[in-house]
This record gives structure tokens, C-alpha cells and sequence, in this order.
């Protein structure tokens, strides 16, 4: 802390991380929006399970990829130029998307708009560390997914609505828009660092002091230490179920065998996915309270498990009990968000932002993996059934395609117990 200056107050603080969390919003927004547009796209472009499963997996093929250079130039430039191109970008990726004249048009969009909101989450935690006090840094992750998952309740139902109203095309032209807005936003008000408003900040001086190095060293010191590699990998446990249901194939599943409309079931994953942030909230508290990281997530990754199996194998299921569960299971994944603080207290303070990209680059292979490979295996088991225009899986078919998840489950369970401890203190 600089002497003779006062720290940031809190509501500059969460403005300055708001605008951040804007981007954020609308990343999750693109990243689920495919899912309640499974009717149109498949009708306008014709397509299969597989691309259908692969045009919204292009989101994550460009975020997963840019991950770790966003977390580099996080680190050694700031967040503010970052998330404004990023902004700007997503506007153009969408406005591309929006107006895509065939399936390739519309992948190219997908692919802009993964890469250029990939970096919200990264640079929102870098600013976090800045312009927060270190004991709220998991209170930022986890309000950053509630935000986030905001975004994705917005693509559920909501935009089901104003779809139907005026058409896909015109509501994704709307989106670009707001986006544009949000990155003139970002560059008018953020700034990297309090210091540069006249406030002292909270990111540790050793830090500001540190020898410059290069890229490639820095990246080589935040690799080789043990947690990286597990938290790279261990989240896809929880986001692989959350991402490839919520994301992507639970609204068909819902309405191919739960009776549920499209609109229904797009609110009943949205649901799902507020309690899965919401919950959040609690764990980071309760992380802190016992001074534990690693008890905390494997609980919350053996809890979901559990409750995954029930919804998928326990036959007869009324739609109550399956809301409730449904509900259940977000909130026992809740427990994800901690791999955020704890990554970032495993590694030295000025490697935050590239450990975090390191992280949220293995949470979001979950998607990128998981939503195509699950669409494969449905078209594997297809029998030729259609049904209002598209085609149609059997149970078994899902059974038998949701199944692949727990095999990433069990790794990341076994991998979780592999970890350092960190004692909720920075290293």
C-alpha cells in the first residue's frame, strides 16, 4: 500500500470490476444461447447432432485457446485494453453470427466471439487483486460466475421470448449492439490499477518490486508447480456436466422425454445454472472460515456426482422430483468456484492473472470436449426416429452419452487429493 493515499472505495472497487464483469455476462450469454436456438439453427443450416455440437463448441475451441495469452498479457499489461478489444470483438463476432448466410459463416462468428470474450473472466479476477482486499478475491470469483450465469438465464428463456417475437437473426444484430456499448463503457471508466485514480492498491508490493522476466520464464515458473496441473484438469469434473447439459443438450432432453416445452426447459437449466453461482457464494465463505480449499471441492465434486447419477438412471422421475434434484445438483457443484482462489494462492502474487487463464483454460475443456462428444454418441444411437423437423433420441441414447461425464468426474476426484493445500493463504 502506497503511503499517503487511501484505498479505493468499495463501490469504485465494484464498478471498476462491474464493467469487467459486463463482458462476462454477455460471454456466458454466447455461450449457452445455442442451446435454445437447437430448432432454428438446425432447420436454416440442416444440421446434425455432431454440428450442431460442434457450431457451439467453436465458442470454446478459440476461448480454451486463448486462455493462457490473456492471462500473460493480463499480467504484463493490465486488463483494461484487454477487455476493451474484447468487447469490441465480441461485437463483431456476433453481429457475424447474426447475419451468417450459412453454417460456416455462423462458426467463424462463434469462433471470434469465444476468443474475444475469453478474456472477461481472467482480466476480472486481475482487477479484483488490484482493487479488492485479498480476503474478498473468492468472493469476486464466485459473484463472477452469478453474473456470468445471469448472462446464460438471459439466453434461456428470456431470449426464447424475443425470439419468437422477432427472429433469431435480429435478436443476436441486438446483442452486438449492447456490446459495442459495453466496451465504450470499459475503456471510458476501467483502470488497471487504484493508483491510477490516486487511490493505493491492494495488489502486494513485492509484486510492483519483482524483476522483469520473460513471457516464456513466467509461464515455465506457473507450470511447474504441482496445483496448476491438477487444477487444470480437476475442473472439467464439474464443468463438464454444467456446460454440456446447462449449456447445450439438457433442453432437448428435457423436452424429448420430460414432456417439457422448449421455453421450460430452457428455464428449468437456467435454474439449474443460478444455483450452481449462487451457491457459490456460500462456499467461499465457508472455504475461508476453515482455513481449507481441498476438503471443500472434493465434497462438492462427490456430492454432484451422486445427484447426476440419481437424475440419470433412477427411472420414473415426475417432473417435481426432477426440478428438485435439478436444483440440487447446481447447488453441489457450487463448490467449482473454488478452484479459482485456490490455484491463485498456489502460485507467487504477480502470476495471478496466468494462473487463472491456466485454470479457467482446463475449466472450459469441459465444453469444448464434452458438447461435441456428447452429440457423437447421441447420432450413434440414433434410429432414424424425426420429430419437429429434427431428430430424435431415444433415453438410452442420452443415458449412454451423459454417462462419459463420470468418467471425468472420477479423474478429477482422484486428482483433487493429489493437491497442496493452501490454507487459504497466498504463497
Amino acid at each position: 500500500m502506497s503511503a499517503g493515499r487511501a484505498l479505493p472505495p468499495a463501490h469504485l472497487a465494484w464498478l471498476v470490476w462491474g464493467l469487467g464483469a459486463a463482458l462476462y455476462f454477455i460471454a456466458f450469454y454466447q455461450r449457452v444461447s445455442p442451446a435454445v436456438l437447437t430448432q432454428e439453427l438446425t432447420r436454416e443450416f440442416r444440421l446434425s447432432a455432431v454440428a450442431l455440437g460442434n457450431l457451439s463448441a467453436f465458442y470454446f475451441y478459440s476461448y480454451v485457446a486463448g486462455q493462457i495469452p490473456t492471462g500473460v498479457i493480463a499480467d504484463r499489461w493490465g486488463p483494461r485494453k484487454l477487455l476493451t478489444a474484447g468487447a469490441a470483438l465480441t461485437a463483431a463476432g456476433t453481429l457475424l453470427f447474426a447475419l451468417a448466410p450459412s453454417v460456416a459463416w455462423a462458426n467463424a462468428g462463434r469462433l471470434i466471439i469465444g476468443a474475444s470474450c475469453g478474456v472477461a473472466f481472467v482480466s476480472m479476477l486481475k482487477l479484483a487483486s488490484h482493487w479488492m482486499p485479498a480476503k474478498h478475491f473468492a468472493l469476486a470469483s464466485s459473484a463472477a460466475l452469478l453474473v456470468g450465469v445471469t448472462g446464460a438465464t438471459i439466453a434461456g428463456a428470456p431470449m426464447r421470448v424475443a425470439v419468437d417475437a422477432f427472429g433469431w437473426r435480429p435478436v443476436m444484430v441486438a446483442s452486438a449492439v449492447a456490446t459495442a456499448l459495453v466496451a465504450v463503457a470499459i475503456w471510458l471508466i476501467v483502470r488497471d490499477d487504484p493508483s491510477e485514480r490516486g487511490y493505493a492498491s491492494h495488489f502486494p508490493e513485492a509484486a510492483h518490486d519483482a524483476a522483469p522476466t520473460s513471457v516464456l520464464s513466467d509461464l515455465r515458473q506457473v507450470i511447474g508447480y504441482r496445483n496448476t496441473w491438477l487444477l487444470f484438469i480437476a475442473p472439467g469434473g464439474f464443468s463438464a456436466l454444467m456446460l454440456a447439459f446447462c449449456g447445450l443438450w439438457g433442453v432437448p432432453f428435457l423436452v424429448m422425454h420430460y414432456g417439457f416445452t422448449t421455453a421450460h426447459a430452457a428455464m428449468l437449466t437456467s435454474l439449474t445454472l443460478i444455483a450452481w453461482s449462487a451457491s457459490g457464494l456460500a462456499y467461499g465463505p465457508l472455504s475461508n472460515r476453515i482455513g481449507r480449499r481441498k476438503p471443500v471441492l472434493i465434497a462438492s465434486l462427490a456430492a454432484t456426482m451422486a445427484i447426476w447419477a440419481v437424475i440419470l438412471f433412477v427411472p420414473g422421475l415426475g417432473p417435481v422430483g426432477l426440478v428438485v434434484l435439478l436444483l440440487a445438483l447446481g447447488i453441489a457443484a457450487g463448490g467449482f468456484i473454488l478452484v479459482f482462489p485456490f490455484s491463485k494462492e498456489s502460485v507467487p502474487a504477480r502470476f495471478g492473472g496466468t494462473v487463472s487463464g491456466v485454470t479457467n483454460m482446463g475449466v472450459m475443456f469441459g465444453g469444448l470436449f464434452m458438447q461435441p462428444l456428447v452429440g457423437w454418441v447421441l447420432d450413434s444411437h440414433w434410429r432414424g426416429t424425426v420429430a419437429s423437423g429434427g431428430r430424435f433420441y431415444e433415453l438410452d441414447a442420452f443415458q449412454s452419452a451423459f454417462s462419459i461425464i463420470f468418467i471425468w468426474g472420477a479423474i478429477a476426484l482422484v486428482l483433487l487429493t493429489f493437491t497442496h493445500e493452501s490454507y487459504c493463504k497466498q504463497k
